[in-house]
């Protein structure tokens, strides 16, 4: 089974990530992270199959969170999932490795759009 984990400081946020997976049909096994220091210590501990995170969050945000990851070495499918997704921070997001960056609001389908073409 795929494990994915879904790192955002808002709580209710992470629901509505994990509930659009799983309307978008990934029955995946989900951990949960409330900020990118804790999302960090969790891939360290045991690497999820992808990373779905805030960009905004407390200690550290999503993209040093990626970068931190991809220094280690992690080569871990991540994805963003954000509520603004201006020109310059799919930008950044892409040079830094992100797959994708889905901004808010979004729809099962989008989250379908975005993630399949890399869970082959």
């Amino acid at each position: 089974m795929i494990r994915v984990l879904v790192a955002d400081d808002s709580r209710v946020m992470r629901q509505i990530v994990v509930r659009t997976l799983r309307q978008a049909g990934f029955d995946w096994e989900v951990r949960e992270a409330a900020d990118g220091q804790e999302a960090l210590d969790a891939i360290r501990a045991d690497e999820p199959d992808v990373v779905l995170s805030d960009w905004n969050m407390p200690n550290l945000t999503g993209i040093e969170l990626l970068e931190a990851i991809r220094a280690e070495g992690f080569e871990t499918p991540f994805g963003f999932v954000t509520s603004e997704g201006s020109a310059e921070m799919r930008q950044q997001a892409e040079a830094a490795g992100a797959l994708f960056l889905i901004a808010k609001p979004f729809t099962p389908e989008v989250f379908r759009d975005a993630i399949e073409p890399f869970m082959e």
